[in-house]
């Protein structure tokens, strides 16, 4: 029955309800003119420490109300912050500083009429309205697909064949690179096949004794080459603490990653929760759906307000959860929502489904990356908050950037 209610609400908000005052263009993907996010200069810096404690929760971070209080923006500030660190599989680090072309300052959007009400510490309020995805013919194929797992325990999202969004924080905590980030890895969804593992124990036997191999005759060839097949089993019965049919992982190393200056300081300053995500590259691509980067759109385009988004909560290990829930405020760079989420769905990608001009079809963009359960300055008051950081035209220009390097043509979204 749970099932059967399920889907039913995941349908029902995939298709865009229009009352008397919203027409099918309201909730359309816009076409906006991106600027040019160039790099101007790299810079080779010391490699990190990889010493910093893994923080979910951030302190004294300038939120919606902060901002509004905060002067624009000048050019060159915005430069400084969309300059970025790289830190390579090999522990090395370069800073690259970039130039932005064609950038027109946008207004304010703080454009919500209803104020958030005082809420207390928790992450999930009232009842929990998540799901847990755990029917395979839909955790393997898209949209969940998309959802990945990070070794620092984070959430991801698949925005390419050969790269993953996420928030900053789950590898960088302003100032240093976490403990573990130096060997990072993304475990990608797969199913586990019954009864996988005797056959493998079987075909190994057989080949044993295939070749006349004697269990009493034991080399130092064969102790390296059993112990190198352990590793590479160990390897990749990561994660796959489920039971069988449960969602396993298939892990992949990071080749590199991608940290926005706003956000990695490194003691100058603290870091600035807008730009909360990173970019990973992966070492090897992969073959699964994937899903797009779009701007973010106001309130008022969101379909019911609703927003959704699917990670690894640790409070339900081994299970992919999934939830929507309505935006309550917003800033030029922020989202405020109500979304039930635990631990460890941090870094996993808030999207949304829309018509595509000029199309008949729909689709699912990703919008901001969902920042999780912190704390923000109100009028000098610490008040806690979930909160989103919005694909913003300059941030989806520094990711084009990033993927696709100077050449890239990312020139509307």
């Amino acid at each position: 029955m749970e099932t059967i209610l399920f889907w039913l609400i995941f349908f029902t908000l995939g298709w865009t309800i229009i009352d008397g005052s919203e027409t099918e263009k309201d909730f359309m993907w816009h076409l906006r003119k991106i600027p040019r996010v160039v790099s101007e200069r790299t810079f080779r810096l010391t490699s990190p420490n990889f010493e910093a404690d893994a923080r979910m929760v951030l302190k004294r971070v300038c939120g919606i109300e902060c901002q509004k209080e905060l002067p624009a923006p000048s050019l060159s500030d915005l430069e400084d912050s969309l300059s970025y660190e790289t830190v390579f599989e090999n522990a090395t680090r370069t800073l690259t500083r970039v130039k932005v072309q064609g950038w027109v300052l946008e207004p304010t959007q703080n454009l919500t009429t209803q104020g958030a009400p005082v809420r207390r510490k928790r992450q999930v309020y009232g009842t929990d309205s998540r799901f847990s995805i755990l029917d395979k013919r839909f955790l393997t194929n898209f949209p969940f697909n998309t959802a990945v797992k990070l070794s620092t325990g984070c959430s991801g999202i698949l925005i390419s064949p050969n790269h993953v969004l996420t928030a900053a924080h789950c590898i960088h905590d302003g100032q240093d690179y976490i403990k573990g980030s130096k060997r990072l890895r993304v475990g990608l969804l797969k199913m586990r096949k019954k009864g996988g593992g005797k056959k493998r124990r079987g075909s190994r036997r057989s080949r044993r004794d295939a070749s006349g191999g004697d269990e009493s005759e034991v080399t130092k060839e064969n102790l390296k080459e059993r112990a190198s097949a352990g590793r590479r089993r160990k390897e990749s019965a990561r994660g796959q603490r489920g039971a069988d049919g449960k969602p396993s992982f298939q892990w992949t190393r990071v080749k590199n990653t991608h940290i926005p200056k706003g956000w990695a300081r490194g003691g100058q300053g603290d870091a600035a929760l807008d730009y909360d995500y990173a970019l990973l590259e992966l070492k090897r691509p992969h073959r699964k759906k994937y899903m797009e980067l779009g701007i973010s759109p106001t309130i008022k385009k969101l379909p019911g307000g609703m927003i959704h988004f699917s990670g690894f909560d640790h409070d339900r290990p081994d299970q992919l959860v999934y939830r929507f829930c309505s935006v309550s405020d917003e800033s030029n760079d922020l989202l405020y929502q109500y979304c039930d989420a635990e631990s460890g769905s941090t870094g996993s990608g808030v999207y949304l489904r829309l018509k595509e001009p000029d199309k008949k079809s729909w689709k699912r963009k990703i919008i901001a990356v969902y920042s999780g359960h912190q704390w923000v300055d109100v009028h000098g008051v610490q008040k806690d908050y979930n909160v989103a950081v919005r694909i913003t035209p300059l941030k989806y220009a520094q990711i084009c950037l990033w993927m696709h390097g100077d050449d890239a043509n990312c020139t509307s979204g």
